[in-house]
């Protein structure tokens, strides 16, 4: 794919953000995370075509990028639901019962880690913390922290989510 093709690949508005961006760091590699957020913000993922602009637009081999994508659990590389549900499984959050509410959790919306929702709605990921450790069990359902879940709790949770 030619140079220009491959930054077409992105919009005007997320090349915008992305430039915005790299004009108050060091480098343009400095700006990996926060492209690759700003495009997963925009499309919800990064596709492989996506990684391939956004890899071109920084001036970084896309395998670089991609070693980035995959060890920052929060760069979605494959379609996730309208809400990542991600069930901390940190020590506290074990210790409070997090192995149990994850199990609740599944029941609930009827499928395992990594799956999501026929409807499209949610899709569920461990992580390894949530940093709220003094409010265990914890999980974030898109950017919200919910703490001290309890499995009672888990219908009105998920409700206020379309």
């Amino acid at each position: 794919m030619a140079e220009a093709a491959l930054i077409e690949v992105l919009t005007d508005a997320e090349v915008c953000e992305i430039e915005a961006e790299c004009a108050h760091l060091p480098d343009r590699k400095s700006a990996a995370i926060d492209a690759m957020m700003i495009v997963q913000r925009h499309r919800g993922w990064v596709s492989d075509e996506s990684l391939a602009a956004i890899a071109r637009l920084l001036g970084m081999s896309t395998a670089a990028l991609d070693s980035i994508a995959t060890f920052y659990n929060l760069i979605y590389r494959q379609p996730v639901g309208r809400h990542v549900v991600m069930v901390c499984d940190s020590v506290s959050c074990y210790v409070m019962g997090a192995d149990g509410l994850r199990k609740q959790v599944e029941e609930h919306l009827g499928i395992k880690l990594g799956e999501t929702t026929d409807d499209g709605r949610f899709t569920l990921l461990p992580i390894v913390c949530l940093g709220a450790c003094d409010k265990a069990p914890t999980m974030m359902i898109g950017e919200d922290l919910i703490e001290n879940v309890a499995a009672e709790k888990l219908g009105e949770i998920f409700g206020g989510y379309e």
